[in-house]
C-alpha cells in the first residue's frame, strides 16, 4: 500500500508561485524508484498530465506544453516528498492537482496506481 498525500494548495494570485508537495509513504516504497506525476483536473473534464519525474539517479522530467518554463517538478530523496513549482500562475491553472505513482508488482510488469486525494489550486485576484 502507497501513500500519497498533497498539500500547499489554495488561493493565489495570477502571475504568483505556489509549490506543491506530495509526500509518499509505504512500506519499501520510495520515490527515487517509483515515477511521480502531478496531473490536473477541472469540473467535467478527465484528468491530465502537468509534469512527471521519473525513477533513478536522473529522475528525467517531462511536462505538458501548457506548463513548459512555467512549473518545475523535483524531488527530495530524503524526504520521499515531489514537488511542483509553479510560477506564472494564470486563471486557467486553477484545478484540483493530484500526484499519482505505479508500482510494478509481478514479473510480468503488472502495477497499480496510487492516487492523492487532491489539492485545490485556484489563481484569482
Amino acid at each position: 500500500q502507497v501513500l500519497l498525500e498533497e498539500s500547499g494548495g489554495g488561493l493565489v494570485q495570477p502571475w504568483g508561485p505556489v509549490r506543491l508537495s506530495c509526500a509518499a509513504s509505504g512500506r519499501r516504497f520510495s520515490i527515487s524508484r517509483n515515477p511521480i506525476g502531478w496531473y490536473s483536473q477541472t469540473p467535467g473534464k478527465d484528468r491530465e498530465l502537468v509534469a512527471r519525474i521519473g525513477s533513478g539517479g536522473g529522475g528525467s522530467t517531462n511536462y505538458a506544453d501548457f506548463v513548459k518554463g512555467r512549473f518545475t517538478i523535483s524531488r527530495d530523496n530524503a524526504k520521499n516528498t515531489v514537488y511542483l513549482q509553479m510560477t506564472n500562475l494564470r486563471p486557467e491553472d486553477t484545478a484540483v492537482y493530484y500526484c499519482n505513482t505505479r508500482v510494478v508488482v509481478n514479473v510480468e510488469g503488472a502495477y497499480v496506481v496510487y492516487w492523492g486525494q487532491g489539492t485545490q489550486v485556484t489563481v484569482s485576484s
